[in-house]
């Protein structure tokens, strides 16, 4: 049968034509769709996320702290390490001691403004002219690194591995990495013995000077 020809009857008695209802359904969704947020809910929307980004806040940053401090402990250790196989490599001393400029040693602040490895051919702890500067580091804001009496300045590795004072006296300490601002679930230690390895482990609060 030819339904076109019904159709056009059909729309004179006024019945619907198929396929007009649910475009007229579609446009009905269509347009409660475009309703948007009144003004309250809006404010109520923001007051939330407000809210948890507040919660968060601290959380993330101590992440981010937390990251940090183990970058640092594995870059310092890994130029101890170096330090370390350069002596033994050479049959001399290498050193490592904090350097603000990547061309000294310095005699104040903390290991945190940088330190350089060089080898030490005259047994003084510092860089003299003509000496192999073997490695530098640049400072690392947002973190303080601290080495107690015998590693507040510089460690000197012999020939055979052990770390040793410029007296000739063995050398061991201990340096602490605090964030700043504090934040005691980030602090580390490094661990050095005398016989020049070092090992890292999870410090406190207490350990920051």
């Amino acid at each position: 049968m030819y339904q076109p020809a019904l159709h056009s009857v059909d729309r004179q008695r006024g019945a619907p034509v198929p396929g007009l209802e649910r475009t007229g359904w579609c446009r009905q969704r269509f347009a409660g769709g475009l309703a948007g947020f009144t003004l309250v809910e809006l404010l109520v929307v923001v007051a939330i996320s407000a809210l948890l980004l507040a919660l968060a806040a601290p959380a993330f940053n101590g992440l981010i702290s937390a990251q940090k401090s183990t970058a640092l402990v594995g870059a310092f250790m890994d130029s101890l390490n170096f330090a370390r196989s350069e002596a033994i490599k050479r049959g001399g001393r290498a050193v490592l001691c904090k350097s603000a400029n990547g061309t000294g040693c310095s005699s104040s602040g903390s290991w945190d403004q940088g330190w350089i490895v060089f080898y030490d051919a005259n047994n003084n702890a510092a860089f003299d002219p003509g000496e192999d500067l073997l490695q530098q580091r640049g400072a690392t804001p947002g973190l303080r690194l601290n080495g107690n009496a015998q590693v507040a300045s510089y460690v000197s590795y012999s020939t055979s591995g052990t770390a040793k004072l410029v007296s000739g006296a063995f050398q061991s300490g201990t340096f602490s990495l605090c964030p700043d601002p504090a934040n005691a679930a980030a602090v580390r230690l490094i661990v050095l013995s005398s016989t020049g390895r070092a090992r890292s482990k999870n410090g406190s609060a207490s350990d920051c000077p």
